[in-house]
């Protein structure tokens, strides 16, 4: 039905693929925060809470709730797709992505008014929310009470349903594959991009979305820089060759990291490995529910600090991940948050000795009332090539 203003509501009737109890679910919970936080209506727009919410995994959209409506706006590329995903939704398809096209529908609805006598309170993501964004809305903004909603939206994401648990067992899975098989692809001569390529060739191969993030592959001294990309360097035979990938499957990331030696190391090389590993399985028993991300962390930096490694691990021994691979909380020395069951993060510690190399070991792990479940299951054993 159109109303002739470049606006097309859309009956939505597809019986999706099972989601329909999770994502309902979903709006539930963020209209019961909405109440706690004296939000009466959201407008969402960054990709990734409008899939976490609607189940729309399409690139541009607008997703208005209040605690009666669930509308998706998405132009003519996407009302296919919406229809299929989004099965909670009405779906309305605008003309443009302009802001203002969504508005003025939302006006006519009557659906942008607050209680009696004051501005409607509306969420919007301050850490999305652009200028472009910004002018698109225009004058209405100046109607309403904005409202910051981006740390409640991610709050809201980070314990993970049986729905995401699921999925990101799966993205594992995967990940797992792609490292039994990269082992017998790794010999000296390679670059470090031709390996990297080959890694990523094999898991689209088979099914992967895309990669959830740029592949690291840091051999011999560059092993040392914790987020070195791929490189032309030809690996040699004596290399310590870190490896950090994952991949992106059913809209949940992976992530893991393994290193490996090219033909037998050198007493270092296995002393700095042991240290690692044996800080990276600490970490793993001390995740449990009821802790702070600082205190998961001081577990495994411990032993790195015993060992005499302790300013050759800078970073954080982890994060959470889902939607997108970097969210929260953080295992690190300052996140005071704590870890509920359904969190899933990585636990990653490593050192990092310049002019030498490095090793980092990282798994992502389900938090529990009793110990981790661990996803990724390559083996973790000094791998010699």
């Amino acid at each position: 039905m159109s109303n002739g203003k470049g606006i097309v509501v859309i009956n939505n009737k597809e019986s999706g693929d099972g989601r329909q109890g999770v994502l309902t679910q979903r709006f539930e919970r963020v209209r019961r925060a909405m109440e706690r936080e004296g939000v009466e209506a959201l407008l969402v727009c960054s990709p990734e809470n409008i899939f976490y919410l609607s189940g729309f995994a399409g690139s541009a959209g607008i997703l208005f709730v209040d605690q009666e409506h669930a509308c998706l706006f998405v132009d003519f590329r996407y009302v296919e797709q919406a229809k299929t995903q989004a099965v909670p939704c009405e779906i309305v398809e605008l003309a443009s992505e302009r802001g203002e096209l969504a508005v003025g529908f939302l006006r006519e609805k009557g659906w942008l008014k607050g209680a009696p006598q004051t501005r409607l309170s509306m969420g919007l993501e301050e850490d999305f929310l652009s200028w472009r964004l910004y002018e698109d809305y225009g004058e209405w903004l100046s109607e309403c009470e904005p409202v910051g909603i981006s740390q409640m939206l991610a709050r809201l994401r980070q314990v993970k349903d049986c729905w995401e648990l699921e999925l990101m067992k799966q993205a594992a899975a995967l990940t797992d594959r792609g490292f039994a098989y990269i082992l017998g692809q790794i010999q000296p001569g390679k670059t470090e991009k031709e390996v990297a390529l080959a890694l990523e060739v094999a898991l689209r191969a088979w099914g992967a979305e895309g990669c959830s993030f740029d592949f690291i592959a840091a051999s011999g001294p560059r092993s040392s820089m914790p987020h070195a990309l791929a490189s032309e360097r030809v690996l040699s035979r004596g290399d310590l060759l870190t490896l950090d990938f994952g991949v992106k499957l059913n809209g949940y990331c992976s992530d893991m990291t393994r290193t490996v030696c090219l033909g037998e190391p050198t007493a270092r090389q296995r002393e700095i490995y042991d240290i690692v590993l044996r800080a990276q399985e600490t970490g793993l028993k001390a995740l449990i529910a009821g802790k702070t991300g600082r205190e998961v962390d001081a577990c495994a930096r411990a032993v790195i600090a015993e060992a005499g490694y302790e300013s050759h691990f800078g970073h954080g021994l982890g994060h959470a991940l889902g939607i997108v691979v970097h969210e929260e909380p953080r295992l690190n020395t300052r996140d005071e948050t704590v870890l509920l069951p359904g969190m899933v993060v990585t636990v990653e510690p490593g050192i990092y000795v310049p002019g030498w190399g490095g090793v980092r070991i990282e798994d992502m792990a389900v938090v529990t009332e009793k110990e981790a479940e661990v996803l990724t299951r390559a083996p973790k054993q000094f791998i010699i090539i």
